[in-house]
């Protein structure tokens, strides 16, 4: 199947949800290309066949989705996966960053206990919308001594304009304007 297919397969599997979590927000759930084993299949190999072209040592996946992506990677390359976390939610030596939300602020953290070296770092979420959680990310990460070699997603709401808070280049498989 070419990629121009796959792609379709993957975009056909979103599912969006109307007016959730709030009127006027049209929310792009990943989880109907988890339900169809056609479409999870193109994702991971448009994912593997973007991916497996960086120099990269180590994956992070941030808190939740990022958790189903980065595993992913991480078997697909035989590279290493840490999660980033809400705070208080990882044993170990961790470190932290705070970011303020639309509504506040919040506390990511990531443990730092086996990390022995790797320092270049794909970080890996779903979605990226305003940008303030994976910015936050890309801060903890290069608190830890490591650099970001990319920011990877599988959906851009590019009208957003996101991608503009992170310094490390981004990749989307998927963007809508709305």
């Amino acid at each position: 199947m070419e990629k121009s297919q796959k792609l379709k397969l993957v975009k056909d599997a979103l599912t969006s949800y109307p007016d959730f979590p709030k009127p006027g927000v049209i929310f792009r759930d990943i989880f109907g290309i988890f339900r169809n084993a056609a479409a999870m299949q193109a994702m991971t190999d448009l994912i593997l066949g973007h991916v497996a072209l960086l120099d990269i040592e180590l994956i992070v996946g941030l808190d939740s989705r990022g958790f189903l992506l980065g595993p992913l990677i991480s078997l697909g390359l035989a590279k290493p996966f840490i999660p980033i976390r809400k705070k208080g939610k990882l044993p170990g030596k961790v470190i932290q960053q705070s970011y303020t939300m639309e509504y506040g602020e919040d506390t990511i953290e990531m443990q730092i206990n086996d990390l022995h070296g790797k320092n270049k770092v794909l970080l890996v979420d779903d979605l990226i919308a305003t940008g303030g959680t994976m910015e936050a990310a890309e801060k903890l990460v290069k608190s830890a001594g490591m650099s970001v070699v990319q920011c990877f997603f599988i959906v851009e709401l590019s009208s957003l304009k996101g991608r503009t808070k992170l310094t490390a280049p981004v990749h989307s498989l998927i963007q809508y304007d709305s």
